[in-house]
């Protein structure tokens, strides 16, 4: 596991058409979060934004100029209500941008990516046809600040007219929006007037005939009033024409005539042609997005500027964006758990790891260069560490990312089938994942890529499609290898994305074996004319005597049931397949995966191998993953948008061989990451039925040294808290749980029978979860280890309250969790309001003699305790004696074992003490666990000298053989 929407774009700046900046003030990277208008600001208080390559720090424009140009203060009133507007639409973002807290309002804070400009020799000149990497910009062409646009060429000249251009996720979008927030708060003083027009929308008008005066009086309904006086605007008009490639525009005058009157009905297509023309209104400005593939669509002559969004080409970009959106406080339900929000120290060093990550790790900074990948990035992290909405999963977020950069994209509009972008991807880069994750390999070289993107092209349309896709969404998926070792190669952009695409691949049903592919087409052949040829027999035989072969035509229906059981067939291996992955054996020392995802990410150090094994081997355990998360309903549901809708059939055989796989292993023991693994593709299903009766064996929950982050949590306890039968244990130690983890899991105890909890440096803030959880009325918990966490007398005394009114705990484990002689004092004195407890052990605290006996009076005289451990606490000799004779004292009661020894002999619990010991030996402090090991064999010593019974010294030569191994551990002496 290697490391694994729009919104990083551009922040359109002030002031187009200035003059150029100095170099020196272009490259710093400034964050500003005042606002010095010289002005009154159009939409009410100044908001806070960041900037790069430019300012956007001008003065608003008066009303008063905006009454002189229009001539009157109905016209200004009304280009205010447009601006208004304008604000409000564009500030309604995706609800996968909103999701994630404040940082994506645009508005609010912005990273400018990269531009330069490019000429058209550049621009008509070929290029390799698997290049993947990005270009440096030439000589003499540095990058272009978004307040130079408008500036006039190198010689001179006025520009008009700029096409920006950038491929797949590389920011058009944003850039788009971004500016129009910033035309509406006055940050674009240049221009009175902006109108922004979304090609697609324009395109399903079809040919119907309208008049740019009514486009703009139905979609901008403020602007009636001054329509009339657009002409009059000149240049201080802009017309914003976003994703040019969805039209299909037509520059000869056979095809296009030309008409220069606004008011004139013609073809949406025909009035962009145009207006780019100059034809109509020949003194607007006009900017232009499209994708590489579209460029061509505008001659050249009729554009006075390109510009190249080449992303986040600069790694200190990246960073910037990092910062600012990592740092942004959560907002609604977004939380690092249940009520706990996110700490500035926690962000700040997501941010530190993150940027150390990108300097050394040159892959995720490759990947990094796509603004839309940074998105991601910050998703997944936020997603791991600070999870927001219930049901929200890892396999939506990717599918929700794919949706903010494809939804609606088709691949071509020229072509008459009218093919979807993620589609083709689906099929030729899902292709080329999946043969990857079947032969184990995450570097391809250029004959793999182009054999997976050539498969099956036969016709001159078909390799135009892929001309189209090379351009403009290649670079998305694909991106060279930078790693040493593997030159000349290709890797996804985010390794994530290959086994997300390759489960994409297997249950959008494009994997056919040639069996599958020829058989279907044959037994469908052979079932049609099976059903034709025997309905004619069936006729002939009451006329003649041939009845035997109706019958044997009959056999020709039964072929199509063959073809179904050998796709079941296939169905059932695919499944085997995850299994194997999602659970190999050789991954000996294997983190769980949402472990492994976030040390790729951060640049912590991956998964551990096995010596053994081979180091090129690749591990896919995600794949499964996604294939559970992708037939869940609302993934569904999100890829029938993108043009890959997945058959109801498809996902029932799927899920039901996949079923049948799982459900043998809930005999199984599997180590606690797998099974944590085992839960997560659970929770990307989403399904709580097919849960239920795939877990309905699990009996032991042992997660035991996995470190449950807030969304592990939520993971365990969303697949486990609400299915019905009992858990006989659940051991979650040493697992840095903390009281909102506790909190989160509290429908999985509820189920437990034994509940382990050592190790996981729980407080007294924690005692007070801990006696809900007793107190509560389903509460069945028998036994509860506390073992090794800092509970304090403060804990003990919110930990009695729930005692005195639980009626099925029966052995507690309080051992080494810092009581001293106020905690046992509290237990002596609340522990007759318990009448079931059996078993108490309070060793290892730092209690005396005094606390230490009034417990031992007090468990004597309770009803049903039968064992209290005392043993390793600050007892004296005398106060061992004492101890011992009050065990002897008197018939029944509990049993208190305070010392490894009882006087010449070996205490029957020494196997018990020396079993603690061992579990907690690098737990404890080390000193104090040496010096006690030395005085118990200072005493074994003494009490086998002391007797002249052979079985009693072999006992005890045992007991000091233990107890020197220990000492070994720890560095102590050996005799």
């Amino acid at each position: 596991m290697r490391w694994c929407h729009h919104l990083p774009r551009a922040s359109w700046v002030s002031g187009l058409g200035r003059a150029p900046q100095p170099p020196d003030e272009r490259f710093p990277f400034l964050i500003h979060w005042s606002w010095p208008f010289k002005g009154e600001h159009p939409l009410g208080p100044p908001r806070a934004f960041v900037r790069h390559h430019g300012s956007s720090a001008d003065s608003a424009p008066t009303s008063g100029k905006t009454e002189k140009l229009f001539g009157g203060i109905s016209a200004a009133e009304a280009i205010r209500q447009h601006r208004r507007n304008l604000a409000e639409w564009f500030s309604r973002l995706p609800r996968e941008e909103r999701q994630f807290g404040p940082t994506f309002a645009l508005d609010t804070v912005h990273v400018d990516p990269v531009i330069r400009e490019s000429t058209p020799d550049e621009l008509l000149r070929p290029s390799a046809e698997l290049s993947l990497e990005h270009q440096p910009p030439p000589a003499g062409l540095p990058p272009l600040a978004l307040s130079q646009l408008f500036d006039p060429d190198a010689c001179g000249r006025p520009v008009q007219t700029v096409v920006l251009y950038g491929k797949v996720g590389t920011g058009k979008s944003t850039l788009v929006r971004k500016m129009v927030l910033d035309w509406c708060f006055g940050r674009l003083p240049a221009f009175k007037l902006l109108i922004p027009f979304s090609c697609e929308d324009l395109s399903s008008l079809g040919p119907a005939p309208t008049s740019l005066c009514q486009l703009v009086a139905q979609r901008y309904t403020p602007l009636k009033k001054v329509l009339p006086l657009m002409a009059a605007t000149g240049s201080r008009m802009l017309f914003v024409l976003h994703g040019l490639e969805r039209l299909n525009l037509d520059f000869r005058l056979a095809g296009t005539g030309l008409c220069s009157d606004p008011e004139e009905p013609e073809a949406p297509a025909a009035i962009v042609v145009n207006l780019l023309r100059k034809y109509m209104l020949p003194e607007a400005s006009i900017l232009v997005t499209t994708r590489p593939s579209a460029i061509g669509r505008i001659p050249s002559k009729y554009v006075g500027r390109y510009g190249e969004i080449c992303g986040f080409s600069d790694t200190n970009l990246q960073k910037l964006y990092f910062q600012i959106r990592l740092n942004q406080p959560d907002c609604g339900n977004a939380s690092w758990g249940a009520g706990v929000s996110a700490t500035p120290a926690q962000r700040d060093n997501l941010v530190q790891m993150l940027s150390r990550n990108l300097e050394g790790h040159h892959q995720i900074a490759a990947a990094c260069f796509l603004p839309s990948y940074c998105w991601l990035v910050c998703a997944t992290l936020h997603f791991l560490h600070a999870p927001t909405p219930a049901g929200q999963t890892l396999t939506s977020i990717y599918t929700s990312f794919l949706r903010l950069n494809f939804s609606g994209e088709t691949l071509d509009s020229t072509h008459p089938s009218n093919l979807s972008l993620m589609a083709y991807a689906a099929r030729t880069m899902g292709k080329l994942a999946y043969e990857g994750v079947s032969s184990r390999k995450t570097y391809f070289s250029e004959e793999d890529v182009r054999g997976c993107l050539e498969a099956g092209i036969k016709t001159e349309e078909e390799f135009q499609l892929l001309h189209v896709f090379r351009r403009d969404a290649l670079r998305f998926f694909l991106a060279p290898c930078v790693e040493p070792g593997h030159p000349g190669t290709f890797v996804f952009t985010v390794p994530a994305m290959q086994e997300y695409l390759a489960a994409l691949y297997i249950v959008l049903g494009l994997h056919k074996t040639t069996l599958q592919r020829v058989g279907k087409e044959v037994a469908e052949l052979v079932g049609r004319v099976g059903e034709d040829v025997s309905l004619v027999l069936g006729i002939m035989a009451k006329l003649l005597p041939l009845r035997v072969l109706p019958l044997l035509f009959n056999l020709l229906k039964v072929v199509p049931r063959v073809y179904g059981r050998v796709v079941s067939k296939s169905r059932e291996a695919v499944a085997q397949a995850i299994m194997l992955e999602m659970f190999r054996e050789e991954d000996y020392y294997n983190d769980d995966v949402l472990d492994q995802m976030g040390a790729s990410i951060l640049g912590v150090e991956g998964p551990r191998r096995h010596p053994d094994e081979p180091p090129e081997d690749e591990v896919f355990e995600l794949f499964p993953i996604f294939m559970g998360g992708l037939l869940s309903a609302h993934n569904r549901a999100v890829l029938a948008q993108l043009g890959c809708p997945i058959k109801n059939l498809d996902a029932v055989e799927n899920a039901q061989a996949i079923k049948k796989k799982l459900g043998k292993l809930g005999r199984q023991v599997l180590p606690p990451s797998e099974l944590l693994d085992h839960l997560f593709f659970h929770y990307e299903f989403q399904n709580q039925r097919f849960s239920a009766e795939v877990l309905s064996s699990l009996r032991q929950l042992n997660l035991a040294g996995v470190r449950m982050t807030p969304l592990k949590c939520t993971v365990v306890a969303a697949v486990l808290g609400s299915g019905r039968h009992a858990l006989d244990e659940v051991n979650l130690a040493s697992c840095q749980l903390d009281p909102a983890g506790l909190r989160t899991l509290m429908p999985v105890f509820l189920r437990a029978r034994k509940l382990g909890l050592q190790l996981n440096s729980l407080g007294p803030e924690a005692c007070r979860d801990l006696r809900d959880l007793l107190l509560h009325d389903q509460c069945q918990i028998t036994t509860l280890r506390l073992s090794n966490n800092p509970l304090t007398a403060a804990g003990v005394a919110l930990l009695v309250e729930g005692l005195a009114g639980n009626t099925s705990l029966t052995h507690l484990s309080l051992l080494h969790t810092g009581l001293g002689d106020e905690g046992l004092e509290l237990l002596a004195a609340q522990l007759d309001r318990n009448r079931q407890l059996q078993e108490l052990n309070v060793a290892y605290n730092g209690a005396g003699d005094t606390a230490a006996l009034a417990l031992a009076r007090a468990a004597r005289e309770h009803p049903s305790l039968e064992l209290l451990h005392l043993y390793f606490n600050e007892l004296s000799s005398e106060g061992r004696r004492v101890l011992r004779d009050l065990g002897s004292a008197t018939e029944g009661g509990a049993r208190v074992v305070a010392s490894l020894t009882e006087g010449a002999a070996v205490s029957e619990y020494w196997s018990v003490i020396l079993g603690e010991v061992q579990r907690n030996l690098h737990s404890w402090d080390r000193a104090r666990v040496q010096r006690h090991l030395e005085l118990l064999l200072r005493d074994l010593e003494d009490s086998r000298g002391a007797t002249l019974n052979p079985w009693r010294k072999a006992q005890l030569l045992r007991v000091e053989g233990e107890v020197r191994a220990l000492l070994e551990q720890l560095g102590g002496p050996r005799s």
